[in-house]
């Protein structure tokens, strides 16, 4: 069956660094979109950065631009979210998904409705 499985998260402190993986198995995910999400408490949760298949397109929400780097390594099914100079504000489950609906799709959604493949999550915390 499909998986996928997060790690990589911790505590560190603010402009430290943490690179997070989200490891897939059950389906070829180098066809699909893939996504990092994250949800902080008492917020919703939004997206952080999507991978179009074969790279070919990348989204990153505004507050993470410069900072985050979203890649793909399909030989290994495994999706990274490279954190680099993190806030306090970036402090939330962070969470893989995939858009498994629409293979060779080089226009990702941004909604989290949009994705039908969910990773249990890694904790980031990052303090002053």
């Amino acid at each position: 069956q499909v998986q996928l499985v997060e790690s990589g998260g911790g505590s560190v402190q603010a402009g430290g660094s943490l690179r997070l993986s989200c490891a897939a198995s059950g389906f070829i995910s180098g066809v699909y979109c893939m996504g990092w999400f994250r949800q902080a408490p008492g917020k919703e949760r939004e997206v952080v950065a999507t991978n179009s298949p074969r790279g070919a397109s990348t989204y990153y929400t505004d507050s993470v631009k410069g900072r985050f780097t979203i890649s793909q390594d399909n030989a290994a099914h495994t999706l990274y979210l490279q954190m680099n100079s993190l806030k306090p504000e970036d402090t939330a489950m962070y969470y893989c998904a995939a858009d498994a609906l629409r293979p060779f799709s080089s226009d990702c959604y941004t909604a989290d409705s949009k994705y039908n493949f969910w990773g249990q999550g890694t904790q980031v915390t990052v303090s002053l």
